[in-house]
């Protein structure tokens, strides 16, 4: 398992029975982007919801590009999902015995589950770990990253990876692999994402010989904490679904000049509105209101959000948070049937890194962490099926080949060329500078070598893709073509052995 985030964990429950299990991470094992998701989990469990309702939330929110069956398997399996990581000690928040459900952007129901207020993935991740720690035939390895996969072309049969202590890189041979390396968000200079969501896993596939589908739509989140000298802190949409209001630099209201739900819109639409609010006021930003709610409220139901910000010298219960949209969530990836096969023989792949369809062009606030653990568990049962077989031949490992841009440029040309707000001609100036770069081979051990490799060629996919779709649909906007255009009511698809994207 590569990953150590709800996916990779939750695999890993589910393979262990049938033999040796290892976890790489490519930090801590306490680093991931499970670790960050304060929204919640999303799931049909109350008693005024139902499990067809949040079937038809997630396909609306995504556009006309979900895979129906995708969401199917999602909406089903999750409340057996939800009660299985309650049994194994998960302490999700109640009001006495009740669970409660809160309301959160484009859900028609209260289905967000929450853990210690905005602690959500960090608390799943506690559970799934001890209890993946608890299996014999579960080890872990951290700080130890990917550089590469293995693979003739047709199967894989181990990674190449660095570790970052000894500064050497060495080879992991396995029956099979499962790619969990969660999200691509720093391929982008403002991103909600951890430090090591730099899209490796995306690009090893790649570079295998696996395809990635739907990469363009990158989902922005709206709020994120722009103050000097802080990081990009996701300020959850949950604090919009308890009641925060979004006030230009003159203090006005101006969501509903946008959309009808006002702060309450998918998160797409308030991210382009927050975008075109700045552009409309010159503004660096705009502002979370949280003052008007009750004193302490914000400081009980959102502890970890209000102590960050505290932390910075702002005070949510009595200073509005200054915020700005940031790259958060990719719906493409790998892609992968619903037991998270890739085209490769041995490679699978769950969680962020893949894409299943699930989220179509965007995906529905707190099915992430859902996903998560449903197709981990997928994967993760699919994956008994190369337990009792022998190693596959070893693969030469390759031998990487690094480009002359540093992390900054392609992480500031992602955000000017292929961000909120896309054009036919940014697009193509991204892919000119990205191929104009040069390129020097030879085997390194510096892990940040390797990411801006990767960051390299996840940016390229994005704009390529992004290029390619002429119409604006989901997380995916284009000034040179504003409206959804039926003929790309489609998948994109890209792989190594093909010149041009096409269109499934």
């Amino acid at each position: 398992m590569v990953g150590a985030g709800v996916a990779g964990l939750r695999a890993a429950i589910e393979l262990a029975p049938a033999g040796r299990v290892l976890v790489v991470a490519k930090d801590s094992l306490r680093e991931s982007s499970s670790e960050y998701a304060q929204g919640g989990i999303a799931v049909a469990l109350s008693d005024d919801d139902e499990v067809s309702l949040h079937e038809q939330d997630t396909l609306v929110a995504g556009d006309g590009l979900c895979d129906r069956e995708a969401v199917r398997a999602l909406v089903e399996e999750g409340p057996a999902a939800i009660q299985q990581l309650i049994d194994w000690g998960v302490q999700f928040d109640r009001e006495g015995a009740r669970l409660v459900f809160a309301r959160e952007g484009a859900h028609s129901r209260s289905r967000v589950l929450h853990a210690h207020g905005d602690s959500t993935g960090r608390e799943i991740s506690r559970v799934l770990y001890q209890k993946a720690a608890s299996l014999p035939n579960v080890e872990f390895r951290s700080f130890s990253a990917i550089t590469d996969l293995l693979s003739d072309g047709s199967e894989v049969c181990g990674a190449l990876a660095c570790d970052a202590s000894a500064r050497e890189s060495f080879v992991l041979r396995a029956r099979a692999v499962l790619l969990a390396t969660g999200g691509l968000g720093c391929v982008y200079s403002e991103t909600t994402n951890p430090d090591v969501a730099t899209g490796d896993g995306v690009a090893c596939a790649f570079r295998a010989g696996a395809e990635v589908q739907d990469i363009e739509f990158v989902q922005f989140h709206p709020t994120a904490l722009h103050l000097e000298n802080a990081p990009r802190f996701l300020l959850s949409e949950a604090l919009r679904g308890e009641g925060a209001r979004l006030r230009n630099e003159a203090g006005e209201r101006f969501m509903q000049r946008y959309h009808p739900l006002e702060e309450l819109a998918p998160r797409d639409v308030v991210a382009r509105a927050i975008y075109a609010e700045m552009r409309r006021t010159g503004g660096s930003h705009v502002y979370l209101d949280l003052t008007h709610l009750p004193g302490g409220f914000v400081a009980r139901r959102f502890p970890r959000i209000y102590e960050t910000c505290l932390k910075y010298g702002l005070d949510l219960e009595s200073q509005p948070a200054p915020v700005h949209p940031a790259a958060h969530y990719a719906m493409g990836g790998v892609r992968t049937d619903l037991q998270g096969r890739t085209r490769l023989q041995r490679l699978f792949a769950a969680g962020e890194v893949a894409c299943t369809g699930v989220h179509g062009a965007n995906r529905l606030a707190s099915n992430s962490l859902l996903e998560g653990v449903v197709f981990g568990a997928r994967a993760g049962r699919a994956m008994r099926e190369w337990a009792g077989s022998n190693l596959p031949p070893a693969c030469a490992a390759p031998e990487p080949r690094f480009p002359d841009m540093s992390e900054q440029e392609v992480r500031r040309l992602a955000w000017e060329e292929c961000g909120v707000v896309r054009s036919g001609a940014g697009l193509e100036r991204a892919l000119a500078r990205l191929d104009a770069a040069r390129w020097a081979g030879g085997i390194s051990p510096d892990r940040l070598r390797h990411e801006t490799r990767n960051r390299h060629l996840v940016l390229s996919l994005i704009a390529r893709c992004a290029l390619a779709r002429r119409e604006s649909r989901g997380a995916h906007c284009r000034t040179d073509y504003p409206e959804k255009r039926p003929e790309f009511q489609k998948h994109s698809l890209i792989a190594p052995t093909q010149n041009e994207v096409t269109f499934v």
